[in-house]
């Protein structure tokens, strides 16, 4: 089974749960979250409140579960911050030491290999696609929606449809990614879509991404600063590049100022699963553990398609009817997604050494 499966609508589940994810899940929720309140905290890193509805989901937990506080780390940081985060806090019961993170998905395999995060299989393991979720417990998929531009049509009158209309003279000083590509999963991929646009297989698509944004950059059009709702409410990024559900999110928010489209283009449709994991340092790991329980909850993960993102069990919820029909009518249309391709780990982990390495060789543009 493939992602693309996953966002067909097919349901993927293990048959029968192996006697070692009985032993990770956690079936006495109440003796979690007493367990929880004793240490009192929990640490995240990398959540702005409007990527993905986290901050509706944050305070959904916290009044479910009084008496944790949750401390929020460093909201805008990338996925390579958050796995040096534990590597710099390893022993370290302090504040600065994170509990989970959310990274992107080629970030997972290599941080169970480095001995960075731990095993725990929710309640809810069975019904996480099984092509999404490591099988012993120490990764396992959150959400996944497609790369697509936002545009400011106050400042923009000629919308781009493609990859490749982002190197024409209408958008100079105009285009941006939402993270630096040398830490960012999400601009990673927004380099990774784009190579794919020229027609590059998967193995050269990293490569030429690289070359379509020193194109970008050469035009004049590329601005080398990190993408937000503001600086392309401000003017400042006309045009950003994001995960399709950070952007219905800064559109909704401007409530029609600026105007603003949505742009899914029509070629390099690169699909992206973000996963959640349990730092191996963590000092609150009980805490993590009823965390990891609330987002894979229904009520979790529907607090996350409420923040525009496809949550992982989507299927599952679907096919016991829980999804309001307001949360499905709030997404793009589903042709949008037809042509989307999920990068398998492999081609994730091959193309961010890639773009990673050779961004400023290539590009030359210090995103900061």
């Amino acid at each position: 089974m493939t992602f693309k499966n996953v966002l067909a609508g097919s349901v993927s589940m293990l048959a029968v749960l192996s006697v070692s994810a009985q032993a990770f899940a956690q079936t006495d929720l109440d003796a979690l979250y007493t367990a929880a309140k004793a240490e009192g905290q929990l640490t995240t890193i990398a959540l702005p409140h409007d990527w993905c509805g986290y901050g509706a989901v944050i305070d959904g937990f916290k009044a479910k579960y009084p008496g944790i506080t949750v401390n929020e780390l460093n909201p805008d940081a990338g996925s390579a911050d958050e796995i040096e985060a534990i590597k710099a806090n390893e022993g370290n019961t302090g504040p600065q030491a994170p509990d989970v993170i959310d990274v992107g998905l080629a970030f997972g395999p290599q941080a169970k290999a480095d001995g960075l995060i731990q095993p725990y299989k929710v309640s809810t393991w069975d019904s996480i696609p099984a092509d999404a979720k490591d099988a012993d417990g120490y990764w396992y998929g959150d959400y996944y929606g497609v790369m697509a531009m936002l545009v400011n049509t106050d400042l923009v009158s000629t919308v781009p449809t493609d990859w490749a209309d982002l190197t024409k003279s209408d958008y100079a000083n105009a285009v941006a990614l939402a993270g630096d590509p040398r830490a960012s999963a999400q601009a990673i991929q927004s380099v990774y879509a784009a190579g794919l646009a020229t027609g590059a297989d998967a193995a050269g698509a990293a490569d030429a991404g690289l070359k379509f944004f020193g194109e970008v950059n050469a035009a004049g059009n590329f601005v080398p600063v990190i993408g937000k709702s503001a600086s392309l409410a401000q003017g400042t990024t006309p045009i950003v590049i994001a995960w399709d559900y950070n952007l219905l999110a800064w559109k909704a928010g401007f409530e029609g100022n600026p105007a603003a489209e949505i742009v899914v283009p029509t070629t390099g449709v690169v699909a992206g699963v973000y996963i959640q994991a349990i730092s191996a340092f963590a000092p609150h790991p009980n805490a993590a553990k009823l965390w990891m329980e609330y987002l894979y909850s229904d009520e979790g993960q529907l607090g996350w398609l409420a923040g525009y993102c496809h949550p992982i069990r989507f299927n599952d919820l679907a096919a016991k009817g829980l999804i309001p029909q307001d949360l499905l009518d709030a997404l793009p249309p589903a042709a949008a997604y037809e042509k989307a391709v999920f990068p398998t780990i492999d081609e994730q982990n091959a193309a961010k050494a890639v773009i990673t390495s050779q961004w400023d060789a290539v590009v030359g543009a210090n995103v900061q």
